[in-house]
């Protein structure tokens, strides 16, 4: 019997399928609100706790190393990368530790961390930041480092509350959007992410890439660098991605030598990370990065390309179950995805998912909305309500499939009395 065992922090039902498949056991901790039953015949034992909240999980986690002697912890999930590594360091797993997870955590931490960094490059990774605590702070940082500059959170996820400043003008208006924020309660992982501290950032001019990475015990490997589009009122939520990036050799070079930088000067050493970049005229500067494999399925645009499987490599590194890369992988073919939009109101109908599944190059269509759900306005990535995922054989090709199919599927809202328009115009 396999003696790889594994501790699992929150995360998908699909990560502990893959951990299975591989021979590891492992215990599980769990929100109860993302427990899922399956887990329960997977898992050596799951413990139903918020894990965000350490004197909850702290007795608990150290009662069931006593009990089944995991050796490695593990997360995927934002929410529980920092308690994981704050696990580690507890009992001496030798994974990431807190301190590294919570300055890919903090961006307001990461900012300073690179500004006071003794190399010159890794500081001209950065841009100034401050913590901001309402109106006029803004107005003084618009003054100190110019305009525009960005508002967003410290702490957050999925582009929420992020803002572009471009004059004083805009600084009572856009404190009273976080003040309208923080007082929300019907945002998607509440229980996790609390709004509370702001930062702002000098704005970084330039297209937007994600760099796919895994470092093998201090070795960083870019896997792949994807595109991003964005869009809605402040440009920074996320339509679309597509890989490998259309870009020039040594732009490219340039990118993946930063991105190497950067994850050096956090400190990581092990396992997956999402690195996002802005190419400005004076090169690649990092925007945020996560010791985790990237959202809106990038994983599976990464496999159909690649033929890799972050949520599969994961937990196969910690105990030497695949090999370390010593170059980047070359890709098999492109992918690329568009997420679904509609115009605010109720849903009446989804069309044309089930013919446009049977298409060729279709990896999947996503979506997250059924008849009688309620649309709202976009205001972040939480909002979007599908995606649509396919492959190419180059990324022109992906793209140009996935934006047919945008065409194909369509989710037909009726308007609320407030909107004004017909069922027709509400089609997208």
């Amino acid at each position: 019997m396999t003696e790889h065992k594994l501790l699992v922090v929150g995360g998908r039902i699909q990560t502990l399928r893959k951990a299975a498949a591989l021979g590891i056991r492992f215990v599980l901790i769990q929100h109860k609100d993302q427990f899922v039953p399956e887990s329960a015949e997977l898992a050596e034992a799951v413990l139903i706790a918020d894990y965000t909240d350490w004197d909850v999980t702290r007795p608990l986690v150290e009662a069931a190393h006593k009990a089944y002697g995991f050796t490695r912890v593990a997360s995927i999930t934002e929410p529980g990368l920092v308690p994981a590594g704050r696990i580690s360091d507890l009992l001496g797993l030798g994974n990431t530790s807190e301190e590294v997870a919570e300055l890919l955590r903090d961006k307001y931490a990461m900012r300073r961390h690179l500004a006071a960094s003794d190399s010159p490059a890794v500081r001209a990774l950065s841009v100034a930041a401050a913590e901001v605590e309402d109106a006029d702070a803004l107005v003084a940082f618009g003054a100190e480092h110019g305009y525009p500059f960005v508002l967003k959170p410290a702490d957050a996820t999925a582009s929420l509350g992020v803002a572009r400043i471009d004059g004083p003008e805009q600084a009572a208006e856009a404190w009273e959007a976080v003040e309208a924020l923080r007082a929300r309660t019907d945002l998607q992982w509440g229980s996790f992410f609390h709004i509370g501290r702001f930062i702002a950032e000098q704005y970084i001019e330039g297209p937007e890439y994600s760099i796919e990475s895994f470092s093998f015990a201090g070795r960083h490997i870019v896997l792949a660098v994807t595109e991003k589009l964005t869009g809605g009122q402040e440009g920074f939520i996320e339509l679309g991605h597509a890989l490998p990036a259309r870009l020039a050799p040594d732009v490219e070079r340039g990118i993946e030598e930063a991105v190497s930088l950067f994850l050096d000067a956090m400190g990581l050493k092990d396992g997956a990370a999402h690195t996002e970049v802005r190419l400005s005229p004076t090169g690649p500067q990092i925007i945020e990065s996560h010791n985790r494999m990237g959202g809106d399925r990038i994983f599976d645009l990464l496999i159909a390309a690649y033929g890799i499987d972050l949520e599969e490599w994961i937990p196969a590194w910690q105990f030497g179950l695949i090999p370390a890369l010593t170059e980047r992988p070359v890709p098999l073919r492109s992918a690329a995805t568009r997420f679904l939009s509609a115009q605010p109101g109720t849903v009446e109908e989804v069309q044309g998912k089930d013919e446009a599944l049977a298409l060729d190059g279709v990896i999947d269509i996503e979506t997250t909305v059924k008849p009688g759900d309620t649309v709202g306005e976009l205001r972040g990535n939480w909002d979007r309500i599908g995606q649509v995922l396919v492959t190419g054989a180059d990324t022109e090709a992906a793209v140009a499939a996935a934006e047919r199919l945008l065409e194909k599927v369509s989710i037909v809202t009726r308007p609320t009395a407030t909107t004004g328009t017909t069922t027709e115009e509400a089609q997208s």
